[in-house]
């Protein structure tokens, strides 16, 4: 367990060296995907490896939108701009998330996250229950006059698994559910002045290791080896993978979807359009 709390720690401290090189790169005018881009490679010139591809979600747009192989999204100006980086070390992933609302200092939906996100990391400790940390985040963000993302949660983390037990939400519930010494959690706040439920939309750019299935093509195989191995099981993206399969790549990744081989993770929309915004931090107890 030392070890591994090694890994966590190493990921945390390249994780903090990210954040502040990314902030500066969420500006008016710029390619998401050069922004993607240029984190994912600070991240690996940093010694570790990206957890996942990096989310950029802008308006209304929660979470789990990465930059398309030839994406074309600019930034402008009054985009609510969320950003969630992962860092891991040997499979251990460091979680943070932040968001930007271009051409302005701060939102007031960003206000209420960071706020709300604050109060909860106050009483996270070992044996704190899982309901005593939502119910502090929803009271919070309600007294600021918005709602959380019902369906989204924050989540322990474990070595090669970034949403492990126990779902954290960001709404009060009945959850009994204690925090433990020793292990890492990451709690995540979604504000919005929607309806406060998200939606899986379109398109699909994220994907991860489900098991391995026999697959026809070898570019899918290819895809599923790599996968597994250089990417340690966690999630990514066809930008990752654009030089194996070119030409069959959109083929390749329906054959494993089909297969059962790997997983989807849809970008997430707040069903009323409302705008959204995340804060997101990552602790280990004790």
């Amino acid at each position: 367990m030392e070890e591994l709390l090694e890994h966590f720690k190493k990921a945390e401290k390249i994780s903090t060296e990210v954040i502040q090189f990314a902030k500066p790169l969420i500006k008016q005018d710029t390619k998401i995907l050069d922004i993607a881009e240029t984190i994912e490679n600070k991240i690996r010139e940093l010694g570790g490896k990206p957890a996942w591809p990096v989310n950029i979600s802008i308006n209304d747009i929660a979470a789990h939108y990465t930059p398309e192989i030839n994406d074309t999204i600019v930034l402008k100006e009054g985009d609510l701009v969320k950003v969630d980086i992962g860092v891991q070390v040997n499979g251990c992933p460091w979680d943070r998330a932040f968001t930007i609302c271009i051409g302005k200092k701060s939102h007031p939906l960003i206000d209420a996250s960071s706020k709300a996100l604050d109060e909860a990391l106050k009483i996270m400790k070992a044996g704190t229950k899982v309901y005593e940390i939502s119910e502090i985040v929803e009271t919070t963000v309600n007294n600021l006059g918005f709602n959380v993302v019902r369906n989204l949660s924050g989540h322990g983390i474990e070595q090669y698994h970034q949403h492990a037990h126990p779902m954290i939400p960001n709404s009060k519930n009945t959850i009994q559910d204690e925090l433990e010494s020793g292990k890492v959690y990451a709690m995540e706040v979604f504000t919005t002045n929607g309806s406060g439920v998200v939606i899986e939309s379109s398109p699909t750019g994220i994907f991860k290791y489900h098991g391995d299935k026999p697959v026809r093509l070898w570019e899918a195989r290819k895809i599923l080896e790599i996968t597994k191995n250089e990417f340690d099981q966690l999630p990514f993206c066809k930008r990752w993978i654009k030089t194996i399969t070119p030409l069959k790549l959109d083929i390749a990744l329906r054959q494993l979807i089909e297969a059962g081989a790997i997983e989807t993770y849809p970008p997430l929309k707040e069903q009323s359009n409302g705008l959204v915004a995340q804060t997101e931090e990552t602790v280990i107890i004790g």
